[in-house]
């Protein structure tokens, strides 16, 4: 079972199935992409296509071209059917927990038993916005990148960007065409030549070397990385800060509060935007999981995605999982193989074909396509002969009910 539909559980699922083995990916989502197709209307990936492409399937565009966002979801959504993997929008889970010896996942009214779960949510589930922001006047429109799509959304008056890493200067320079804009937060420095600019072809691939292979969790440098850029942030990529003088762009200290309804800088100074933008990152949500395998602050106890406190259970997509490009669409791969490669080595003979499935009403005339059938609460121990199933009912639901049902 693979809990996320985006790169990382697709990847998974490819190299689950390029060793025969069954799998299900339930994924909240109702089409998959759509938290790249959700983000904000001019948005391009960071790294060239070239750098984009998940295992078996190039990025299918020039080499050294950005992708806009709606064309990386566009591509999830061609790989899944590309490789013929079993993805079930429309699933949110809600509970993760242990039941005899496996697992239990409950999506809604499903219930699904499995022996080995992979969760490919990735470590940016809920945006993080400062608890102060309830305390601005409830005239200023307050939007997280997330909510953002384009300049249209910005209210009348001045505008504030909160959080000056990539997002955040992106986002600051479209306001600025049309508002006063403010750009708070940390100098998180820039990468010494712009994403898209004439150093690609030659800094590249020695960069994509260093990320894979140097800056990995094995190395003392790529510790000391990881640790800097969890508490900085990225560096500027495509945006620089000439740019951001450029466009007028006036830079400001942190927002640490809020007085009489108004940002408050550090510096002691008080704002009057109309707009807030709050480019201030994600954080970790996984509340649904039911199982001792987090430390105090809430991070997943793993080595290279292993979990060995819940054997069975493993993590991918995080920040820095293994290497410094292992969140990244071309990155992710590598450690997709690793963990296909550890499920593989540690899963119990398949159980006889004709073992019965625990499925109720699964002839029922309202089957959606794009789900799971309806189980009635039932658990679904998946085998190989329950996912032909599933695929089957999926099928005969794309073509309407059979007559007299």
């Amino acid at each position: 079972m693979i809990i996320g539909g985006g790169q990382a559980g697709l990847a998974v699922g490819y190299h689950l199935a390029q060793r025969g083995r069954p799998c299900l990916i339930l994924d909240a989502g109702d089409r998959i992409g759509d938290p790249w197709r959700q983000r904000w209307d001019s948005l391009r990936v960071f790294t060239p296509a070239r750098y984009d492409g998940l295992p078996g399937w190039r990025f299918p565009a020039s080499g050294w071209s950005y992708p806009t966002k709606d064309e990386v979801a566009d591509y999830l959504e061609s790989y899944a059917a590309r490789f013929h993997l079993d993805v079930c929008p429309g699933e949110r889970v809600e509970r993760l927990s242990r039941d005899d010896g496996g697992f239990m996942v409950a999506a809604g009214e499903r219930r699904y038993r499995a022996d080995h779960v992979v969760v490919a949510t990735g470590g940016y589930q809920a945006p993080r916005i400062p608890s102060f922001a309830a305390d601005l006047d409830p005239g200023i429109v307050q939007l997280h990148s997330t909510q953002y799509r384009n300049p249209s959304q910005l209210s009348d008056g001045a505008v504030l960007v909160v959080g000056a890493g990539n997002s955040g200067g992106e986002i600051a320079i479209e306001a600025a065409a049309a508002h006063h804009t403010w750009l708070a937060g940390r100098d998180t420095g820039q990468e010494p030549l712009r994403a898209g600019g004439w150093g690609d072809r030659v800094l590249t691939p020695p960069f994509w070397f260093l990320l894979s292979h140097v800056l990995t969790v094995r190395h003392a440098l790529g510790r000391k990385v990881r640790q800097d850029l969890s508490h900085r942030g990225l560096p500027l990529a495509r945006v620089r800060r000439k740019d951001i003088v450029a466009a007028g762009i006036e830079r400001v200290p942190r927002v640490v509060g809020v007085a009489g309804g108004k940002p408050l800088l550090d510096d002691g100074r008080t704002l009057d935007p109309g707009t807030v933008v709050w480019c201030t990152g994600f954080r970790s949500d996984f509340s649904w999981i039911d199982l001792p395998v987090f430390d105090d602050e809430g991070n997943a106890m793993h080595d290279r995605g292993v979990v060995a406190a819940a054997p069975g259970l493993y993590f991918i997509g995080l920040f820095f999982l293994y290497a410094g490009n292992s969140s990244l669409i071309g990155g992710v791969g590598r450690d997709a193989a690793h963990i296909a490669a550890h499920i593989t080595a540690h899963q119990a003979p398949h159980v006889a074909e004709d073992q019965a499935l625990s499925i109720a009403e699964h002839q029922a005339a309202d089957v959606d396509t794009r789900r799971a059938p309806n189980i009635s609460g039932l658990p679904v121990t998946l085998t190989r002969s329950n996912l032909r199933l599933l695929r089957s009912i999926r099928r005969r639901g794309a073509r309407g009910p059979s007559p007299g049902r």
